[in-house]
This record gives C-alpha cells, structure tokens and sequence, in this order.
C-alpha cells in the first residue's frame, strides 16, 4: 500500500506543509502575522483499524502521519516495525518497559468514595513509559525523525547534527530524557529552580543537559519556555509536548484517546463526561481530537462531553473559555491575546505539573468543548488534596497529585447521573 504524504494545515493562517519536504513543526508563518494563533494540525486520514498489537504505535500505526509518510515514499510495513521496536527495545533496558495499551477499568469503589455512584472509568498512565502520557507525544516526534532519516527526505537534511530541546518542570522533561536516550540522541532540558530534585538526578542519569531558567520579579510568562523557544531558533529540534511549538507532539498524544474508545467500544457504553486536566494543553487537546477521530469513523456512536479542569493557582483557559461566551471560534484564534496570554501571578499549587503560564493548546480544547457542550472548572486547593487522597485509597494507583486533578474536577462539580471517566497520569514520585 503506497499512501499520499500527509500534509498539516495551520488551524490559524491556513499555511499547509508537506511532512516530507518540510518540518511539520512551529508554522512557517508563527513570527510573521501579528495575533494570529498558529498550530500545525496533521491532516486526519487513514482508518481506524484495530489489531492485535499491544504497542500503540503498532496498533494505530495506520492513523499517525508519521506512518503514513513512510508508507508513501515507500518504505515497508517491516521497516515501520523496524524503527518502533527498535526504539521500544531501548525504552524497555532503559526504563523497564516500552510503550503498552494502558488500562482502562471501572473503579466503583472510587465512584462510591467519590459520591457520584456512576460507573467510573479510569485510564491509568502511571506505569507508562516514564510514568505518564507524555511520552506518547514524543515518541511520534522520533518516529517522524526516523522515517526522515531512513528516507532520506528533504526535510530531514542535517537533522541528526542537531539537539532536541524541551522546557519542563517534571514529566514531560523525564519523558523526553528517556525518548532521547533510547534514540541515542542529544537533549537540553530547561527547567526552573524549584524542580524537584529526584526529576533533576533522573535528567541527569540519562545524560540531559540541564539548564536552571530562574523567574524574576516583574515577569510574566515561563522562562523555561522562552529559553526553549531561543535554543530552536538557534536550531535544535523542538521535543516537546505543546503543538504549537511542533504539530507532530499532539498525534503521538492522540493514541490515548484511541485506546479509550477502543475500552468503550468493547464494553458497548460512552461515558457522559471526560474530566482532563489541563496545564499547557496538550492532553486535553490530544484526548479532544483523538476522541473526535474515533467518532467519526464509526468507533463509538459519540463522543462524551469534555470538562478542562485547572487549578486555582494557574487557570489560564478557563479564562480564556469565559471570554469566549458568544464568540465563533474562526474569529478567536485570529485574536490570540484577547482570550491567551500569561498568568498574571506567579503559578502556585500541589499539582505542581499543571501550572504552565499559559494553556499553549488552548484553541484546539476550546473546540473540543464547543463541540462536545463541555465546560471548564477550577479546582482549589483542598479539593486537589480529597482527589489525590480518595485515589490512593480506593484504588490500586499510585497517582501524583498533577495525575488525579482531573478527578478533583469531579469531585467539585459531579454530574447528575451518567457514565464518567478522568485519566490518572503521573505517577508519585
């Protein structure tokens, strides 16, 4: 089977980029159109077509660009196995496992400790590779790399002579040390002062390169993320999780919510709501889009409503999602700054993972939302604090605090009856 390579459309100026001639990654035209927000978006093809694979990336190979792009230069079905196990091989003698279908069960004990007494669904990623999604998103980036490098594609000209980069405080930043290492590929991590120290052992251990991006008084936005921004214009890759920054990170990420479908599909029943919490975005984004390719191709009959849950300390989109009461969609992503821009107060909160300045994929989950008459809610303190206690209690998973705010959205605001689900991811470090 030889396949038309995939293209990615900008969500904001319309700029669209061949995969194979040109790097998927920030829009041509991000620096040049004044407020405009710019996301590359892969152009949805290919079907749903579930296997027997236990890898994702095996199992829904069919449905990420990066296979499709090797299948329309024409590189095998063997050669796509070829780089996904070799990688999976290194993930596992690095970290002890490669990449798996996560669970995906009914905890009504937690539903009763919760007081919803629906029927609970929990997507554990605690046991994936680096102990959240993260690394899905970037996993989809290396395989892109790998399918340039094998190719020999225009796209891919002098990329092995060049760094990936990250900005994280904690999983994503993990995620990516683990991906590099196994790709043997070089890594500079910018993490703030405050990281937690096991994290910067861990970075360090697997051969990152650390640098301390400290906040000064007077600032607003993350300088972990400015200092990012400045090593890619210098010309390391991006690696990191946010789609604005490179539109490949969202589709690795979009394999979670296949799975999820896939769950309710074999047990014959959707959810009423999806609880995600949301700190850049790119879960909720992923879970969103992920969710509406599964509908479409017939895999579940519709899609649940999705809920952004944020912490009081740091709620960027639900200031956004406020704004944008009456306001079509088309015209916001031309207007960024009206509804996006910076946390005012510097971010605080125990789900410390959640607390980015800004929700860089805002306008993807505000769509999500839109279409699924979901909503956004903030969450305080105590309720972050019940959530992650209720979790450990009443379940077998040992989930961080960042990893059950979605449950704590829940707990605030439960709906009156109907099928529920939250994603627990990061695990307790």
């Amino acid at each position: 089977m030889k396949t038309v390579a995939p293209k990615f459309v900008c969500h904001g100026c319309g700029a669209i980029v061949d995969s194979a001639q040109q790097l998927p990654f920030a829009c041509p035209h991000a620096d040049d159109s004044g407020d405009v927000d710019h996301l590359l978006v892969p152009e949805n093809g290919g079907e749903f077509a579930t296997g027997l694979e236990q890898d994702p990336f095996l199992r829904y190979r069919r449905l990420l660009s990066p296979y499709r792009l090797a299948r329309s230069v024409g590189l095998s079905e063997d050669a796509w196995a070829e780089f996904n196990g070799r990688l999976d091989e290194a993930l596992a003698a690095i970290e002890g496992r490669g990449f798996r279908i996560t669970p995906m069960t009914q905890e009504p004990d937690l539903a009763r400790a919760a007081g919803v007494g629906a029927s609970l669904w929990v997507k554990d990623e605690t046991n994936n590779v680096a102990g959240s999604h993260k690394a899905r998103h970037l996993m989809g980036i290396m395989l892109y790399l790998r399918v340039l490098a094998a190719a020999r594609l225009p796209a891919g000209e002098g990329l092995s002579r060049r760094r990936l980069a990250i900005a994280s405080c904690g999983n994503a930043a993990l995620a990516a040390a683990v991906v590099a290492r196994a790709a043997d590929w070089s890594l500079d991590v910018f993490i703030p002062a405050d990281a937690p120290a096991s994290v910067v052992q861990r970075l360090k251990d697997l051969g990152a390169a650390i640098e301390i991006c400290r906040r000064y008084g007077g600032e607003t936005g993350d300088p972990c993320v400015r200092a990012f921004r400045r090593a890619v214009q210098k010309g390391a890759i991006p690696f990191g999780v946010q789609g604005p920054d490179n539109g490949l990170a969202i589709e690795g990420g979009r394999t979670l919510a296949f799975e999820m479908a896939d769950a309710w599909r074999a047990a014959g029943v959707v959810p009423a709501a999806v609880y995600v919490q949301v700190g850049g975005g790119a879960l909720a984004s992923a879970v969103a889009q992920g969710l509406a390719i599964a509908a479409a191709q017939g895999v579940i009959p519709d899609r649940p409503r999705l809920i952004a849950v944020q912490t009081a300390g740091c709620a960027p989109l639900a200031r956004a999602w406020e704004k944008l009461a009456g306001v079509a969609l088309p015209e916001a992503v031309r207007h960024r700054t009206r509804f996006m821009w910076p946390w005012e107060q510097t971010p605080a909160s125990v789900a410390h993972g959640i607390l980015d300045d800004e929700t860089y994929d805002w306008w993807e989950i505000a769509k999500g939302l839109r279409e699924t008459q979901g909503g956004t809610i903030v969450v305080d303190e105590d309720a972050l604090a019940r959530a992650h206690a209720l979790a450990h209690t009443h379940t077998k998973i040992d989930v961080s605090a960042t990893g059950s705010a979605g449950f704590a959205g829940l707990l605030s605001a439960p709906p009156e009856n109907g099928n529920l689900a939250v994603i627990f991811s990061g695990a307790e470090r």
